[in-house]
């Protein structure tokens, strides 16, 4: 649902760890790396995509869709709910000192005991409805308790993210990701079915409250199913304990970088324009369009089949041609799809299986771009630094849009009639951002990379069907295996 809207808050053990440059960004293989056995990298990614999974639980019990439906459970204001929804975009922030802590920790370690935390600290709300605590009280839990949930998903994440990047090669990333982007997204789109239909189930018996508690239980349970299967997975280069470098000076060496510059300029734009309605989506179906938790759910659904169809064509576009003209033509559709928004009305939603389409396929394009891209434009040393400014810039961009978003349609009287014609609030929010959005998709065309072929080569690479030749096989995960290391 969220990706419909915007580029969704990546989590760790998500989809699509694409959606962050972090990944694409983790150091190469190490020598030590490469003497690891078959079995023992089949296994790794075997967990991994399981964690994947249920990850998916987690956002579909926890995650966004729900976060709103607390802040209409609460009355919360347009603004807050914004915010609530924008906070894993606004916690990047703290990428900077996620960065120094990696390197501090590890990669493995940071990453299993934060991403645990994080998708633990949600449990109080499950007491919230047991507490008979005042309106304002709940809300000001709500918001506590998704900001830590936001502040230690993305220490966690900036670990996790290079730990993949280790242990998944190089060379077969595209295909992994798109093929576990392909089979996570039948689970979330699953998951989010079942909380939708408890959620429309729950409302008319006035069960909102307690359904909503319980969601968050069983979100908490699979957070340690995600922990353990975390824990099965191997660190391919152990870690060195070593000071990490300066802080600040690491830390701004990214942004004087001139051969990433492009690419910052692009993160800010786009974040900018995307942050403005990106937020706002799930809370225009539930209390304009009035389509209940199921409608939105089987709107996800529909998206998760666009998004499994494409994982497999984009990865493969990607690997062969590179990540730039992925970008560039994602970047142009997905301008257009609030446009679909302008249509759609209560009892008029069939543009929405329009939007649905176009949503998951374009998005998950851009999502596997971002995830390759900054694999040709930054540096081995120091890479977790530019792997922060990357997530900082993007993070910054969208809260301060989606802060904006929500001033605007708070500003703006319920209906609005332009040209003779009844619009919502926040259908002039999303014109205004299908229009920056196609302005700042012009910013990916100065984005360098080597060896990348034209936009004009991907049409053809997606459309074909048969693997090109001289490609590497998925089981060809390094350079001289044997053909039986398949993962």
């Amino acid at each position: 649902m969220a990706l419909a809207a915007s580029v969704s808050p990546w989590r760790a053990g998500g989809t699509s760890p694409a959606a962050a440059p972090q990944l694409a960004g983790a150091p190469g293989l190490a020598p030590e790396a490469r003497a690891i056995s078959g079995s023992r990298l089949r296994r790794s990614l075997r967990a991994s995509t399981a964690e994947g999974l249920f990850a998916e639980i987690v956002g579909a019990c926890a995650g966004g869709a729900v976060l709103t439906g607390w802040a209409i459970h609460l009355h919360a204001s347009t603004l807050l709910t914004g915010v609530v929804v924008a906070l894993p975009q606004m916690a990047q922030l703290l990428q900077l000192p996620a960065a120094w802590s990696t390197a501090r920790l590890g990669h493995r370690r940071a990453a299993v005991s934060l991403i645990c935390a994080s998708r633990l600290v949600t449990l109080p709300l499950a007491v919230l409805p047991l507490l008979h605590l005042s309106v304002d009280a709940g809300r000001a839990l709500l918001l506590v308790v998704a900001t830590v949930a936001a502040a230690l998903g993305v220490l966690g994440n900036n670990a996790w993210v290079s730990w993949m990047g280790d242990l998944v090669p190089r060379r077969v990333r595209g295909r992994y990701f798109g093929r576990r982007t392909a089979l996570c997204t039948l689970g979330g789109a699953a998951a989010s079915g079942v909380a939708g239909l408890l959620l429309d189930w729950a409302r008319p018996r006035g069960q909102t409250g307690a359904v909503l508690a319980a969601l968050q239980v069983a979100a908490a349970v699979a957070g340690l199913v995600t922990t353990a299967l975390l824990m099965r997975q191997h660190e391919p280069v152990p870690h060195l304990r070593a000071a990490p470098p300066p802080f600040v000076r690491s830390g701004l060496r990214p942004f004087r970088d001139p051969s990433v510059r492009g690419l910052l300029r692009y993160l800010l734009t786009w974040n900018l324009a995307v942050g403005l309605a990106g937020s706002f989506f799930s809370l225009h179906m539930l209390k304009n369009l009035h389509m209940g938790f199921t409608l939105v759910a089987l709107h996800g659904t529909a998206l998760a089949g666009a998004r499994v169809l494409a994982a497999p064509l984009w990865g493969r576009a990607i690997d062969r041609l590179g990540a730039r003209p992925v970008m560039i033509t994602c970047s142009f559709g997905i301008s257009f799809i609030p446009v679909i928004w302008l249509f759609v009305a209560p009892g008029f939603l069939w543009p929405l299986a329009l939007d649905a389409i176009m949503a998951g396929a374009l998005w998950c394009g851009h999502s596997l771009a971002t995830f390759a891209l900054p694999l040709s434009v930054t540096p081995r040393l120091g890479r977790s630094y530019y792997v922060a400014a990357f997530a900082v810039t993007s993070g910054v961009a969208f809260s301060v849009a989606t802060a904006a978003g929500g001033a605007v349609a708070g500003l703006l009287p319920s209906g609005v009639t332009v040209a003779g014609h009844a619009f919502f609030n926040l259908q002039v929010v999303f014109a205004a951002s299908a229009l920056l959005r196609f302005a700042a998709a012009f910013t990916s065309l100065r984005i360098h990379e080597p060896a990348a072929a034209g936009v004009s080569a991907l049409f053809a690479e997606v459309m074909s069907r048969p693997a090109p030749a001289g490609a590497t096989p998925l089981g060809a995960v390094y350079p001289g295996q044997a053909a039986s290391r398949r993962s």
